[in-house]
């Protein structure tokens, strides 16, 4: 009997992301209010940008492709605007919001 080869956790997330947008959204959200691991934005934008494609994600946020992957890299520190030129790229936006 033939067993049906898995799927990384990883590559789900990047199909679900591929096909729904608003899953995207709600993804990208939940990334920014993990106070305690800011990695976590990194890993979501990265995977964000895998389900699009890094490459046309690059040229659109006018990065190059490398500095992409480095600065969404679990060790990358990537500043702001790189941050804002990704979202917006990628068709979100980062807002901010009162805590409660």
């Amino acid at each position: 009997m033939k067993c049906k080869a898995s799927i990384s956790h990883d590559e789900t997330i990047i199909r679900r992301l591929r096909k729904d947008p608003e899953f995207a959204a709600e993804y990208l959200k939940a990334a920014l209010e993990d106070e305690d691991e800011p990695r976590v934005l990194l890993i979501a934008l990265r995977h964000l940008a895998q389900a699009q494609g890094i490459a046309k994600v690059a040229k659109a946020a006018g990065i190059e492709r490398e500095s992409l992957y480095r600065a969404l890299s679990v060790h990358g520190n990537p500043r702001l605007s790189t941050l804002v030129a990704v979202t917006k790229a990628i068709g979100l936006r980062l807002t901010v919001e009162a805590a409660s």
